[in-house]
């Protein structure tokens, strides 16, 4: 028979960043946990959260384990006995590690012959005598960004308990009764206020609000709609997509009372709506107003004291500017609205006031003449400093622009004054206490200052593209006349911070990344992939060159670290990757158009290319040919032509057969066409005349012998499909990566 079974991890306030994470988890690991322990789940895991608690439910689980009949395989029956017949060290140790005597041991036939085996059975277990192991099990196997040390210990032979945050409370009910479980606490934290963490069937309500009695009283519950009913008269939603939608509906109704909506830059951009759900779990909203005087500052930084500090939303009228009031959510009733709002409205002014003292006092001061105050502002100990970056980056940015881009002068020096001026803000006060704003406060004071459009726009959105995908800011419209100068310093600053790094050694490891350089490569190949889309260009860059102009400036200053390229060049690939794959493209499109030199790669025309391939893979000729195309590349793998390349006609007088003369012709026929679409990087088109050659491949291989005894005839042959290879591998790619794997 199966029964439910209730876990609730009750712990202090979990960070609301963690919580998405860890609710995915907690189910995974604890199914994961009873499959090992042989416990079958008949329902999947639902699992809740909210800021005080982790919770997961399993409707339908097995009252008993599964029986243990298993099988374990030994060494041969060659090697486990002498041609006596007697044992040898190796079943004698087999029989002894596994508990049996070597009598016990069963013969087995086996495709690779005849071996010692041992049957191992173990009869079933109750679940409840199973569950505390599992839960044990389900502790270690949570992980979080930070453990914490809470003198907490287990009884599974491992000691100490790390976990993200303290346990306060563990609800563990199977079947309506409480499975036994203890978190042992050490000698030197027990206290009168800290005992061991006990299972038992008690949760706890808010912290504060109660409709009789204590706050945050414990609940006895047994099953799991009790529990969830029980929460919510003690004022905690569990789900957490009520308390969102109940946080959407008040901030609508909200806003509607002030005339106004919710900012689109909380709807679109800043992911508040998501996180402010993990941050509460009774949510109500509430409206303040702040004085009319400090709507004189710009957008950007109003936002970034309501959203990022204060984790408020700002509101605007229906056309778009901001209004002086905000909503904040909250996790309590409404009792006292207007001494809450008034609290409220305390803090967004004093920040406010700063903001306004920093936004007076930064613009006394060109961003021209902060540039030697970046002097004090180390950047890395081997690169120097932000002064030292930012006149690499302006010499980077102009050669970009005018040797890479292809654009005149003019727009090359407004590219390097971008470029130049670009890190000054690092030295303002504004950024200092707003460190969201660098780069965006930057522009606006170049805009202030009546900088051109190409600079002080470039400054403003240089630290982005952020993501990979297509439709990332900034967007052509966002960029204006700054396109190509946003796109060079952009590019300029990524790869003086990947050269650099690289070359002293710092590339990541791991999980390991305090520079920052993942998201560099990828800013880097997102800004290559998409150069003509975003910023008009469309000389297809590499690599290659790229990264040597950016290392120029430290052939004097750094040694770098053996073999630094390989590995950036490496990265830069892995990145580009992941681009292609989070933009839909399969793996094996993605395998096939990636060089096979690292420092080969051009972006924009993998991403053409990738395109073209996966539009082209639909025709079956195209994908058969691809099947072919795999024989062709085995054949000719360790093949070199003698005499460099060979001309059609020469190819002619030595082959023989009518399908190698036909697959000759097919080649000569479409080259001139396949080579002039790779030309104008018209990729599909190049891979459509590919697909004409199938029928000619196929009929080669079908009444051709390439290995024949006449050298020069498999010379000749071994040729042509040499030519074949370079032809696809040109206009499409490895395509044998997308052959099926049983071709």
């Amino acid at each position: 028979m199966d029964r439910e079974l209730l876990l609730e991890i009750g712990c202090e306030e979990l960070p609301a960043s963690w919580l998405p994470g860890l609710t995915q988890q907690l189910g995974e690991v604890v199914l994961a946990q009873l499959r090992e322990r042989r416990l079958p789940a008949d329902s999947p895991a639902e699992t809740f959260s909210t800021p005080r608690r982790l919770t997961a439910r399993i409707a339908r689980l097995a009252e008993r384990q599964t029986d243990l009949d298993e099988l374990i395989t030994g060494p041969p029956v060659s090697a486990a006995f002498s041609p006596e017949g007697a044992p040898t060290p190796a079943a004698t140790g087999f029989a002894a590690r596994h508990g049996v005597e070597v009598s016990a041991l069963e013969r087995v036939e086996t495709p690779k012959g005849a071996y010692l085996a041992v049957r191992k059975k173990q009869r079933s277990k109750a679940a409840v005598d199973v569950l505390p192991d599992v839960l044990a099990g389900a502790l270690r196997g949570l992980s979080f960004p930070k453990l914490m040390h809470w003198d907490a210990l287990l009884n599974d032979g491992r000691g100490e308990l790390q976990f993200g945050r303290p346990i306060r409370w563990i609800l563990f009910v199977y079947g309506g009764r409480v499975v036994p479980f203890t978190i042992a606490r050490t000698s030197a934290a027990q206290s009168g206020s800290v005992q061991d963490v006990i299972s038992g069937a008690m949760t706890y309500g808010h912290r504060f609000l109660t409709t009789s009695g204590r706050a945050g009283r414990a609940i006895k519950v047994r099953t799991f709609d009790d529990y969830k009913a029980r929460l919510l008269e003690n004022f905690v939603i569990l789900q957490r997509s009520d308390r969102h939608d109940k946080i959407a509906r008040e901030l609508d109704a909200k806003a509607q009372r002030l005339h106004g909506r919710v900012s689109r830059v909380v709807r679109g951009e800043s992911g508040l709506l998501q996180e402010v759900p993990d941050l509460v779990e009774y949510p109500s909203v509430v409206a303040g107003t702040f004085g009319p005087e400090f709507l004189e500052l710009p957008e950007e930084v109003l936002t970034t004291t309501l959203i990022h500090h204060q984790h408020y939303f700002p509101v605007e009228s229906e056309d778009g500017r901001l209004k002086n009031a905000f909503l904040a959510v909250i996790n309590n009733e409404l009792d006292n609205e207007r001494t809450i709002a008034r609290n409220a409205e305390r803090v967004v002014t004093a920040r406010l006031r700063d903001a306004r003292f920093f936004w007076e006092t930064d613009r006394k001061v060109t961003l021209e003449s902060r540039l030697d105050r970046l002097g004090t502002l180390l950047f890395h100990k081997k690169l120097g400093t932000y002064a030292e970056k930012a006149l690499r980056i302006e010499r980077l940015a102009r050669r970009v622009a005018q040797d890479g881009f292809g654009q005149p002068e003019q727009a090359a020096g407004l590219a390097a004054t971008a470029a130049r001026l670009a890190k000054a803000d690092l030295t303002t006060d504004m950024v200092r206490e707003f460190t969201e704003l660098q780069g965006t406060i930057g522009g606006i004071y170049a805009r202030e200052e009546g900088q051109p459009e190409e600079v002080w726009k470039t400054i403003y959105f240089h630290y982005l593209p952020v993501g990979v995908e297509a439709d990332t800011a900034p967007s052509r419209a966002q960029l204006g006349r700054a396109a190509a100068t946003w796109a060079a310093v952009s590019l300029a600053d990524r790869l003086d911070t990947l050269v650099g790094l690289f070359a002293a050694g710092e590339k990541p490891t791991g999980s390991r990344d305090p520079f920052g350089l993942r998201r560099a490569a990828q800013a880097t190949v997102k800004v290559l992939s998409d150069l003509g889309a975003t910023a008009g260009v469309s000389r297809g860059l590499g690599v290659k060159e790229l990264v040597a102009w950016a290392f120029e400036p430290y052939l004097a200053v750094l040694q770098p670290q053996a073999d630094w390229q390989r590995l950036l060049f490496d990265f830069l690939v892995e990145r580009q990757s992941h681009l292609l794959e989070r933009r839909g493209y399969r793996y094996d499109e993605i395998r096939a158009v990636l060089p096979e030199h690292a420092e080969e790669l051009r972006p924009a025309a993998t991403l053409r290319r990738v395109e073209a391939l996966s539009k082209a893979r639909q025709q079956p000729a195209f994908e058969a040919l691809a099947v072919l195309f795999k024989r062709v590349k085995n054949i000719t793998r360790d093949f070199t032509a003698e005499d460099g390349p060979v001309s059609f006609a020469s190819l002619k007088d030595a082959l023989r057969e009518p399908a190698e003369q036909a697959l000759l012709a097919e080649l000569e026929r479409l080259s001139p066409k396949i080579e002039l679409a790779v030309e104008q990087d018209q990729h599909l088109a190049g891979m459509n005349h590919l697909a004409q050659l199938h029928g000619a491949v196929d009929r080669f291989f079908v009444d051709v012998l390439v290995m024949a005894d006449d050298r020069r005839l498999r010379t000749a042959r071994l040729t042509l499909l040499k030519t074949l290879k370079d032809m696809v591998l040109k206009a499409a790619g490895d395509i044998s990566e997308i052959a099926p794997e049983q071709a």
